[in-house]
C-alpha cells in the first residue's frame, strides 16, 4: 500500500491576525474566580480572511473529500509567525462533525439549551 502524502496548506490568513489565550481572575467579596479566555484580534484584512477560512470550513462537503478517511474532520493549523502574528498561540480551526458519521469528538460538551 502506498504511503499517503499529505498536502501542506498555509498562508490562508492575509493581513494581521492575533490569537492569544489569557488566564484571568476576578475577585468579588473575597472569592476569586479563575477563567480562561481566547482573544482574537486583527486588522480588517486579517479578520476578513479568518472569516473566509471559517466559511470555507463550514461550507465544505466532507463526504466528497477523498483525501481523508471516514471519521476525519476538516481542519487547518494556524501557526505563529506564519498565518498568525508572532505573539499568537498555535491554533487549530476545524469541523466538529466527522466525515461519514457526523459524530462530534468525545471531549465535546454541548452548551445548555436556551432558556425562554
Amino acid at each position: 500500500m502506498a504511503k499517503k502524502k499529505w498536502k501542506w496548506r498555509g498562508g490562508e490568513i492575509k493581513g494581521h491576525l492575533d490569537i492569544i489565550a489569557a488566564d484571568n481572575e476576578d475577585e468579588f467579596e473575597g472569592e476569586i474566580t479563575k477563567r480562561q479566555e481566547v482573544l482574537i484580534h486583527g486588522d480588517p484584512e486579517g479578520l476578513r480572511s479568518f472569516a473566509e477560512l471559517l466559511m470555507k470550513i463550514a461550507d465544505l462537503n466532507q463526504e466528497d473529500q477523498t483525501d481523508f478517511p471516514i471519521g476525519a474532520r476538516e481542519h487547518y493549523h494556524l501557526r505563529p509567525n506564519r498565518e498568525l502574528g508572532k505573539s499568537s498561540v498555535k491554533t487549530i480551526v476545524g469541523r466538529l462533525d466527522a466525515k461519514g458519521t457526523g459524530r462530534f469528538y468525545d471531549a465535546y460538551v454541548a452548551k445548555d439549551a436556551a432558556k425562554t
